[in-house]
C-alpha cells in the first residue's frame, strides 16, 4: 500500500506503517475459523492511530486454501 501524502488525522505526523488484518466472519465461517474478512491497515508511527480499509478477499479459492492451511 503506497500513500504519497499521508498525514495522521490525530497528530498530523507524516510517517506510517501499513499491514494486513484477517478475521473470521460469523456463523459457519466462525465455527470453522475461516478468515474470510480481509483489511488493509495504515498505522501512524508516532501515536499509533490505525485506520482499516476493507479489501475484497481472494474469493472461494482463498477460503478453500484457508481450510487446508488452518
Amino acid at each position: 500500500m503506497t500513500l504519497r501524502d499521508y498525514s495522521c488525522d490525530k497528530c498530523q505526523a507524516k510517517t506510517y506503517q501499513s499491514g494486513e488484518l484477517r478475521t473470521t466472519g460469523s456463523g459457519l465461517s466462525r465455527f470453522l475459523n475461516l478468515q474470510n474478512q480481509k483489511y488493509a491497515t495504515v498505522a501512524c508511527t508516532e501515536c499509533g492511530f490505525t485506520e482499516l480499509y476493507r479489501v475484497d478477499g481472494g474469493g472461494k479459492f482463498a477460503s478453500a486454501l484457508d481450510i487446508f492451511t488452518n
